[in-house]
C-alpha cells in the first residue's frame, strides 16, 4: 500500500464500497452467506500494485471454483476501509482477503468479521495484532528496504547522505521498509542518513520535504521512496532544484507509471514486488481455511531490484492498469 505505498485518489468517502475497476470484479448486495464466495478488500482502489493482486486473486478463486469480489476505499484511509468491511460482513461471505489500512485502527472492524465466522486473510499489510488473521501473505518488506539500501549504495559509489521518504506512520509494509533501508545502511560507512520523513501520502508534501532537505544538505546523494507518492514528490523536488539524476532515487513498485520513469531517468532503481503471486496464495489460504485444510499463518513472497539495465528481461514484475 499497497499495496500502501499507495497514491491517494481523489473522490468522495464511500459508505459502502468503491469498486476497484478493471479486472471485472463486481459487488454483491446479497444478504445470506456463501462460503464460496469471498471478498477481496485493497488497500485503495485503481491502483496498479492492488490491480495486479486482484488478477492473481481472481484467476486462482476462478481455477479453485470460488467466486471473488472487490471492494475498495478511494483513499488508502482506515476512515474509508471501515465501512467496507462493515458492509462485507452483512454479506457473510466465506472469506475476506484485506490489505489493512492501518496496523491498528483496522484490528477492531476486521476483528468483527472474524467474530461473525468470516475467515480473514491479510494480504499486503497486516495487524499489529496478529491473533486475528488466520494467514499473512506478504513481500518480506524488511528485506525489500535492504534491497533498496544496497541498489543506492551502488548507484551512489557507497558514500554521502541519504534520505527516505515514507508514507504515513503506522503502515506495517512501508515502515518495514524504512527499517530494513536504515539498517543496511549501517554497513555502508561511507553513508549517512537524514532520518526518516513522512509526507502523508501526498507527492506534494514529498517534493517540499525535498525541498527543504536540499537547502539544508546540498551534498544531498540519495532518496529511497518507499512508495508511489514518495517517489513521485521526491522527483518533483528533485526536478525543481535541477538536481534530477544528480541525486539518485530507488523507488518501489512498478507500476506502468514507475516503470516510464525508470526508462526515462526520472528514478534510478525500482523495487518490484510480485503482487499477483500475493493475492493468488491468498485466495488458497482462504481456500484451505474454508476447506478445513492446514493453513500457513505467515507467507512471504519475493522481489527483484530493477535497473535500466536488467529492465526488459523482468517485465514479469511490471504491475497491470487492468486484467
Amino acid at each position: 500500500m499497497r499495496t500502501g505505498r499507495t497514491a491517494v485518489l481523489a473522490g468522495v468517502v464511500v459508505t459502502v464500497a468503491a469498486l476497484v475497476t478493471g479486472c471485472g470484479g463486481s459487488v454483491s448486495n446479497s444478504g445470506s452467506g456463501d462460503a464460496k464466495k469471498l471478498v477481496l478488500i485493497p488497500g485503495v482502489a485503481n491502483e496498479p500494485f492492488y490491480i495486479s493482486m486482484q488478477c492473481g486473486a481472481q484467476a486462482e478463486a476462478k481455477q479453485l471454483g470460488y467466486t471473488l469480489d472487490t471492494q475498495a476505499p478511494t483513499q488508502f484511509d482506515a476512515a474509508q476501509q471501515t465501512p467496507i468491511v462493515t458492509g462485507v460482513i452483512a454479506n457473510k461471505p466465506g472469506a475476506i482477503l484485506i490489505a489493512p489500512t492501518h496496523a491498528q485502527a483496522m484490528a477492531s472492524p476486521i476483528k468483527q468479521a472474524r467474530d461473525a465466522g468470516i475467515k480473514v486473510i491479510e494480504v499486503d499489510t497486516a495487524l499489529e495484532d496478529t491473533s486475528i488473521a488466520l494467514s499473512s501473505i506478504a513481500s518480506d518488506n524488511v528485506k525489500g528496504g535492504q534491497l533498496a539500501a544496497q541498489t543506492l549504495a551502488k548507484l551512489v559509489g557507497d558514500k554521502g547522505s541519504v534520505l527516505v521518504i515514507n508514507t504515513k506512520a503506522g503502515t506495517s509494509t512501508t515502515d518495514q521498509r524504512a527499517q530494513g533501508f536504515e539498517a543496511e545502511l549501517k554497513s555502508h560507512p561511507g553513508m549517512s542518513s537524514l532520518g526518516v520523513q513522512y509526507n502523508n501520502n501526498e507527492a506534494a508534501t514529498a517534493a517540499s520535504i525535498v525541498t527543504a532537505t536540499l537547502a539544508a544538505h546540498p551534498d544531498l546523494a540519495g532518496i529511497f521512496a518507499t512508495n508511489l507518492s514518495s517517489a513521485e514528490g521526491a522527483a518533483t523536488g528533485l526536478r525543481n532544484a535541477g538536481k534530477l539524476g544528480q541525486v539518485k532515487v530507488v523507488g518501489f513498485d512498478a507500476s506502468p507509471k514507475q516503470v516510464q520513469d525508470l526508462k526515462d531517468g526520472t528514478v534510478q532503481a525500482l523495487i518490484a514486488q510480485n503482487p499477483g503471486d500475493i493475492g493468488k496464495q491468498g485466495v488458497d489460504q482462504a481456500a484451505a481455511a474454508l476447506e478445513g485444510k492446514p493453513v500457513t499463518r505467515n507467507i512471504q513472497t519475493g522481489m527483484i531490484a530493477l535497473t535500466q539495465d536488467n529492465l526488459s528481461s523482468n517485465d514479469q514484475y511490471f504491475y497491470k492498469a487492468k486484467c
